[in-house]
């Protein structure tokens, strides 16, 4: 179970460097589009329990709960390409009662081009009715030390969201 500590600064986003793999590549040797999927959940997989000590059986399994997918809104921008080196970062960007956004991006290995964004939507579903259900005082305690700030989400303006992480980008570089 995940407590959170009130003296702690907790990370809000999560980095990850990958390498994209010739079985998930399309004929073109681009890493065909339904695994960005696979590429985005196992980053954010992979580094949630280093940045915050906790394990997702391990709240699945305390709160008798899970997120599921609802839906994605997606940008496939530039291709990721077959042995190349990309950055993937992800970041809750809202939540409530009931659901939670996470944004996933996709960028060059020197993280100066945007290749894909995506919002993921997941409702929280208890194990026993398969149903949606209410964020316990915990679990929002959780996920508001990881809550990114700073993302304007609205479901409607994702394509502006789109443009603005370009913009950042580019002004970072």
């Amino acid at each position: 179970m995940f407590i959170v500590d009130p003296h702690r600064e907790y990370a809000k986003q999560t980095e990850s460097r990958v390498i994209i793999r010739f079985q998930d590549c399309d004929p073109l040797r681009h890493l065909n589009n339904a695994k960005y999927l696979d590429y985005f959940f196992n980053a954010r997989e992979d580094q949630v329990p280093k940045l915050y000590g906790v394990e997702i059986m391990d709240l699945i399994k305390s709160y008798e709960a899970f997120w599921v997918v609802y839906n994605h809104h997606i940008a496939y921008l530039k291709p990721a390409n077959l042995g190349e080196w990309v950055r993937i970062i992800t970041r809750l960007v809202w939540f409530d009662d009931n659901t939670i956004v996470v944004e996933y991006l996709m960028l060059d290995d020197y993280k100066s081009h945007l290749k894909t964004l995506m919002w993921t939507t997941f409702k929280y579903v208890g194990m026993n009715t398969s149903r949606t259900i209410v964020h316990s005082d915990e679990v929002k305690a959780y996920l508001g030390a990881m809550k990114f700030e700073g993302v304007n989400y609205d479901p409607t303006l994702f394509d502006d969201r789109v443009k603005e992480v370009k913009q950042l980008i580019q002004t970072e570089v």
